[in-house]
């Protein structure tokens, strides 16, 4: 876990101003998903009893779907757990000098960027479809003006604030250390 008051190459002033992470909609989906893909061999096996057809009670199938029920519900929570630690640490923060993003890419994988607020040329912000307009959440895409590819805050809370915030961050970075943009035009 990243301790928020000492990142990573932190300057002497930099203050973090905003922790995010994916909107807790994305747990219904990656725990709503398991539930259901728990529960159907269960249902499965209910009707099918109903119906009078005693599949674990004879002789050489009912153990061959005990283990197979085994391996399915194994892999199973594997992959709910695998999606959680997913949610749980892609994360951004928005520093007063830069933003760092954190993506998980699986159990053994992580890619960590950051982002000089100087170099932002665009933010915006997407809220798509009814429930993302209801329970406010959305995207939020950082563009530079070079060829690196821009930052996406994927299904977070309130990204018009988000946007709102970082812009009023770039423009009170700006004011500090002047605008870059201009002065590499004006030596040119």
């Amino acid at each position: 876990m990243i301790d928020l008051k000492n990142l990573p190459n932190q300057e002497r002033d930099e203050v973090v101003q905003i922790f995010l992470r994916s909107h807790w909609i994305k747990l219904v989906d990656i725990f709503g998903l398991s539930f259901f893909l728990i529960a159907l061999p269960f249902v499965l096996l209910s009707v099918g009893k109903m119906q009078g057809v005693e599949v674990t009670s004879m002789p050489l199938v009912g153990p061959l779907l005990a283990i197979f029920l085994g391996i399915y519900l194994i892999m199973i929570t594997m992959i709910g757990m695998t999606r959680f630690t997913d949610y749980y640490l892609d994360t951004w923060i928005v520093t007063t000098e830069r933003i760092i993003n954190i993506e998980q890419h699986g159990l053994f994988s992580r890619v960590v960027s950051e982002l000089h607020l100087n170099q932002i040329q665009d933010v915006t912000s997407e809220t798509r479809g009814v429930a993302a307009t209801f329970l406010s959440y959305g995207d939020v895409y950082i563009q530079t003006a070079g060829t690196r590819e821009r930052f996406n805050f994927k299904g977070i809370n309130n990204p018009d604030e988000v946007k709102e915030k970082i812009t009023n961050l770039i423009k009170s970075d700006k004011r500090r250390h002047g605008d870059a943009s201009r002065r590499n035009e004006l030596s040119n």
